[in-house]
């Protein structure tokens, strides 16, 4: 949604940290997290501007967290910034994966090439040092992914949320399983550290900006028909 503004002053009042107009920002307050398990957010170019992404508001909350804008990077440590092994990180990519083949009925599956579930979760999962999110539509996500090469030497996760996202009706998501970056990030890493107030954290920020869109978009004047 785009807040009325006039020209001149637009730019200005777009926060500098969430990149949103002054009725969507939720900087104030956020809780920064002193995670272990790092975060990199790799977010489409023409994803960046949506109203109720929430990319950037999920880096703010983490210390070990890096976001970046583009499509393409010739390795994970040039995308991080600094030396990082691969094998060690795990990207984010349902595909074709069914929430209803992972082991257990689990939340968070590490699966192998062809997107089947690997044997001995537990240990896969716990060799996980970072957290790859690739942030845009399906479509901008599957461009993400087939234009970064390097992601095949990083596992691969994929996530059964035993909830449906809180945009609910607001943002119309390709499956039932899809979560926003936010969410993704909040059970992911949450799960990995066994820190349950990470995801409440996050969850609360998302709580508030949706309450503000909503809030915004109620007070919005009515187009003219």
């Amino acid at each position: 949604m785009t807040i009325a503004a006039a020209p001149e002053t637009a730019a200005a009042e777009i926060c500098p940290h969430c990149n949103k107009a002054p009725a969507l920002c939720v900087c104030e307050g956020i809780a920064k997290l002193d995670n272990r398990v790092g975060l990199l957010i790799l977010q489409h170019p023409q994803e960046q501007d949506k109203g109720l992404g929430t990319a950037r508001l999920t880096a703010l909350h983490f210390n070990n967290a890096v976001f970046k804008i583009g499509l393409s990077w010739p390795s994970l440590t040039k995308a991080l910034g600094r030396q990082a092994d691969p094998k060690a990180w795990a990207v984010l990519y349902l595909g074709s994966a069914k929430p209803a083949d992972f082991p257990d009925r689990a939340e968070i599956a590490v699966l192998d090439k062809s997107g089947a579930p690997v044997p001995h979760q537990n240990s896969a999962l716990s060799e996980i040092e970072g957290i790859i999110l690739l942030d845009g539509t399906w479509s901008q996500a599957k461009t993400l992914w087939w234009r970064n090469a390097w992601m095949l030497k990083c596992k691969r996760v994929a996530l059964a949320p035993r909830r449906p996202s809180l945009y609910g009706k607001l943002r119309k998501e390709p499956r039932k399983e899809a979560l926003s970056t936010l969410e993704s990030a909040g059970l992911l890493i949450s799960r990995l550290e066994r820190r349950a107030d990470f995801e409440a954290a996050l969850l609360k920020t998302f709580a508030r900006m949706l309450g503000k869109y909503t809030e915004a978009k109620k007070a919005a004047p009515a187009r003219p028909a």
